[in-house]
């Protein structure tokens, strides 16, 4: 079937999508760096093409902060350009691979209509605007800030300027299609259009394919299982990061999972700081003697749903009627 047969193939609004969407559980965390922020934001500046964003609407997917999404158009991908116009242009902060808020600033040179990543040189340099959310602050005054650089520059064209600042601005009403899924799809083919239309050039790996089927899983509380896995691992090289976990999640604080990672917090000899795609490999190989992670999908796909229904395969681990335990 045609997953896009019950829906308009492609609509269009504008870049920033409402509130109402949000982006789930098999998207990855903010991974540009700064200047393909600046490139995006040229591109929309210039008219270019940016790409679609593929929605979803589904009523029972499961959310980053372990809740469920209700009646909601749920992004699956272009939440790396959202994400990016959200902090580049209203100054949102944004968490980064490694757990780590940041602010990206994107500075803007009115005279050669040109974005650069902002640095010290360009903050003291007049002629530029070294952070372009202040011309999308809601308070900010086109007036006023073509007034306050002709003022710092001037040599100026004034009502040059303004024009160019009145188009900076126009970015927010750039169109961008949106194809949207039909609601009836399971998560697992919803992950497989992801990996297949990735905008960013690269797919999931099999460790991401992994993860996502872990969180999407409600019976054994696989969205907090997650977050344990991956938790563990920054721990491990960041053990300050304890923390920033009881402060900013505190579902997952007053969880099992927390007080068994608690020692280390102690740990700070670097010898071994696994990535999750080492915990699940080793994890996978103590428990089914298999260290490929694309037998580990095989069997999150398959086995879970027919407990032992995969030949060949060891299961330690127990199962009931449910699937694997």
């Amino acid at each position: 079937d045609n997953p896009l047969e019950s829906q308009p193939a492609v609509t269009s609004q504008p870049s920033f999508p409402p509130h109402s969407e949000t982006a789930s559980e098999i998207q990855r965390p903010f991974v540009w760096d700064a200047t393909k922020v600046r490139n995006l934001l040229d591109s929309l500046y210039q008219g270019y093409p940016v790409g679609y964003l593929i929605a979803w609407r589904n009523p029972s997917v499961r959310l980053k902060d372990g809740t469920t999404s209700s009646g909601k158009r749920i992004l699956i991908d272009g939440q790396q350009r959202v994400t990016a116009l959200m902090a580049a242009l209203l100054g949102q902060e944004v968490l980064t691979k490694d757990y780590e808020t940041v602010r990206i600033r994107i500075a803007f040179h009115p005279v050669e209509e040109r974005f650069e990543v902002s640095n010290p040189a360009i903050q003291k340099d007049a002629s530029w605007i070294a952070d372009l959310a202040t011309v999308f602050a809601p308070d900010a005054s086109l007036t006023k800030l073509t007034r306050e650089y002709a003022a710092r520059n001037p040599e100026t064209d004034q009502d040059q300027i303004s024009l160019v600042l009145e188009k900076v601005r126009k970015i927010i009403n750039n169109q961008v299609g949106i194809i949207e899924l039909a609601e009836d799809l399971d998560i697992e083919t919803v992950t497989e259009i992801f990996i297949r239309v990735n905008s960013a050039g690269a797919s999931l790996s099999q460790a991401d394919f992994a993860m996502s089927k872990i969180a999407a899983n409600d019976t054994y509380g696989g969205n907090m299982l997650r977050k344990a896995i991956d938790y563990f691992c920054h721990l491990a090289v960041a053990p300050e990061f304890l923390s920033r976990i009881e402060k900013g999640d505190k579902a997952f604080a007053s969880s099992e999972f927390l007080p068994k990672m608690r020692w280390l917090k102690d740990v700070n000899d670097g010898l071994y700081d696994p990535s999750y795609t080492d915990m699940l490999r080793v994890a996978f190989t103590s428990e089914f003697r298999r260290g490929k992670l694309q037998d580990l999908v095989a069997l999150l796909s398959e086995a879970v749903s027919e407990c032992g229904g995969n030949e060949g395969w060891e299961v330690t681990a127990g199962c009931d009627s449910n699937g694997l335990s």
